[in-house]
């Protein structure tokens, strides 16, 4: 009889730690490692959110506080949702979790049952199934292709649901492609959903403040408020506010679920890191006028790398509307052989060959659930990015 838990034979080991683990071999051998893998801005923290913390530590905020996030902190996220999402809510209707995957995986663990379903469009953050299978679902995927600018459309939603369906997983701007839904393009989703008063909306926003160009986001419940009794709207202040290890996610929906939510979350990690609260208060209620010039250095450098990984025979990459990541296609590269003989059979196989041949790290596309891809963050210095592009380009050149 084995010792561990029969629930973990349902998730496999990260697809992503092979290659990671290799990057760090080589740069410990002395290579010189280009890393775009990382989905982080490699920007600090703004100072009024970093000196909150240090108030915080000094005021001796640093106690126990309620499970799910402090009173402020829910006044600020109610606040939040009113000012950019047109959504209302009390603090009741609102839990604070270590990071926007434990809100998730509290949402999971206290509504899916074996045998629920929840769909999912791939490509996809690479937790989500796991998650999902964790908790005792099954998750079902809807391919968002190349060609359609890695979007679903609703006759492909209205096909993935059934009976059994219990969640929709929605991402806007995704993780791993960048790809933003406009409003009319959600509102055609948000109509198939009415169809169906069984299925609830789990939408991801982390990414909510990284839109580029003229992309406008919204959010489902904002598009379609008569989704509003069954969505639960997640967020967080990682991304936009450059505060990845603060652990700070939160989301609004109906009070019965967030109840519920609460339960697991006493029962597991309790209440996030006080001064992390009161940093994200801060970020919250303050000035957010560091994101616009941040967002414009982000679209620089996505324009930067997409451009040259266009110029590459055998490199399809569209222009994602928002997040740090771009995800180009391969499949004209596929069949080909390294200088040294080696195949590239798939992206994976391309990711590992440009990784030890280059020094540029990157995240081959079966990890997110659709191939041959692989994906780039591009959440790092102009010359890192022009340096790698470089690389990236020169070994696709020798493949033959």
């Amino acid at each position: 009889m084995s010792f561990l838990s029969k629930t973990l034979d349902r998730v496999k080991p990260s697809p992503t730690i092979a290659v990671s683990n290799l990057a760090m071999e080589l740069k410990a051998q002395g290579r010189d490692i280009i890393s775009l893998g990382a989905g982080e801005p490699d920007f600090d923290t703004p100072a009024h959110i970093r000196t909150a913390g240090i108030e915080a530590i000094n005021a001796g905020k640093t106690r126990y506080t309620a499970v799910d996030g402090i009173p402020e902190l829910k006044q600020a996220i109610c606040a939040k949702f009113k000012r950019d999402n047109a959504l209302d809510y009390i603090p009741a209707q609102v839990s604070v979790g270590t990071g926007g995957k434990q809100v998730l995986y509290n949402a999971f663990m206290a509504t899916l049952n074996p045998g629920d379903e929840v769909v999912i469009p791939a490509p996809y953050w690479v937790s989500y199934p796991d998650m999902v299978l964790l908790a005792g679902g099954t998750p079902v995927f809807i391919e968002a292709t190349l060609e359609n600018a890695f979007k679903i459309t609703p006759d492909q939603l209205e096909a993935a649901i059934t009976p059994a369906t219990k969640w929709f997983l929605f991402n806007s701007p995704s993780n791993p492609t960048g790809a933003g839904y406009n409003r009319d393009e959600l509102k055609a989703l948000t109509d198939v959903l009415m169809r169906h008063p069984h299925v609830w909306v789990l939408t991801d926003d982390m990414y909510e403040h990284l839109a580029y160009d003229d992309f406008k986001f919204c959010t489902p419940a904002q598009v379609e408020p008569a989704l509003y009794d069954r969505t639960l709207t997640m967020n967080g202040v990682s991304k936009a506010y450059a505060m990845t290890g603060w652990r700070i996610g939160y989301a609004a929906g109906p009070k019965p679920l967030i109840d519920a939510m609460r339960k697991v979350q006493s029962q597991s990690t309790s209440n996030p890191c006080s001064i992390s609260q009161w940093a994200a208060v801060e970020a919250l209620n303050g000035t957010h006028d560091f994101i616009a010039p941040n967002n414009k250095m982000f679209a620089r450098r996505r324009d930067l790398v997409v451009k040259a990984l266009n110029e590459i025979e055998g490199v399809s990459c569209p222009v994602p509307e928002g997040a740090f990541y771009v995800y180009p296609s391969i499949a004209g590269l596929i069949g080909k052989k390294t200088p040294a003989g080696k195949v590239i059979t798939d992206d994976e196989v391309f990711a590992r060959a440009l990784l030890e041949d280059t020094g540029v790290a990157v995240v081959f596309g079966a990890a997110f659930g659709l191939s041959p891809n692989f994906r780039i963050s591009y959440a790092t210095s102009d010359a890192a990015l022009t340096e790698a592009c470089a690389r990236i380009q020169r070994f696709c050149g020798g493949l033959v």
